[in-house]
């Protein structure tokens, strides 16, 4: 089996179930979106999934690789900064900056139909793809708790992804939210730990976004007396912490 197509909630969850069915690591196949799952503009899912196609990379032979070594040991670490969110991969020679400007461009747009003048520049790291927003006002961008913030970040990766041959993936900031986010949430977890020890009784947290649970499961996963589960289905997900 050499090309499959798969279906998720999400891009990226077709994305892991193809892999899994294959039983391959992402750096060894190409995928090309079919369908873009059907949500709304602040973040409705509709009943529409996402649709890849995964298409298994054959393995250079052993003489190839030793006549060229540099090309395919240059391609797996391109492949592998990708997989982790990292600088963007390019297929066949073309650089795929245009589609992070094509997002920014969204972004820019977007806000401007809302009465804000705002800048998003292109920050790639290790971790991730960011679009940092700046401009006066973007309280009403990031919405309550980063919803709207969210669905932007969604909608961008859209944008994204229909001008990239490639799956990329970009995280959309502004006035350091999401740093600011994640502590707030950390300390949540801490301070919820701490009453599922005192009352030894599970405490279900609201529904998160998946960032947002990985948040907490990352912040208790070595906690030596409670753990962590998600339970109930998106956009209702919700973290469970119980005792051990």
């Amino acid at each position: 089996m050499s090309k499959i197509v798969a279906t998720g909630k999400t891009i990226e969850e077709a994305v892991d179930r193809g892999l899994t069915e294959l039983g391959v690591h992402r750096d060894r196949v190409t995928v090309v979106v079919l369908e873009q799952p059907s949500r709304g503009f602040l973040g409705l899912i509709g009943a529409k999934g996402a649709k890849v196609e995964l298409t298994l990379i054959p393995e250079a032979a052993p003489a190839s690789a030793a006549s060229a070594p540099s090309l395919p040991q240059q391609s797996a670490r391109e492949s592998k900064q990708e997989a982790a969110g990292g600088v963007p991969r390019q297929d066949s020679g073309q650089p795929v900056e245009e589609a992070y400007q094509e997002a920014v461009r969204f972004i820019v747009d977007v806000a401007k139909s809302m009465g804000l003048e705002v800048e998003a520049e292109i920050i790639h790291t290790k971790e991730s793809t960011i679009l940092q927003i700046s401009g006066p006002d973007l309280g009403l961008l990031i919405g309550r708790r980063g919803q709207t913030l969210d669905a932007l970040q969604y909608l961008a990766n859209i944008v994204a992804n229909r001008y990239s041959d490639s799956f990329i993936r970009l995280v959309l900031d502004a006035e350091n939210f999401r740093e600011r986010r994640k502590k707030t949430l950390e300390e949540l977890a801490d301070r919820l730990a701490g009453r599922v020890i005192r009352t030894r009784k599970e405490v279900v947290l609201e529904p998160m976004s998946p960032q947002e649970r990985k948040i907490i499961h990352s912040r208790l996963q070595d906690h030596r007396q409670v753990n962590t589960l998600s339970k109930g289905e998106e956009p209702n997900r919700r973290v469970v912490i119980t005792l051990k």
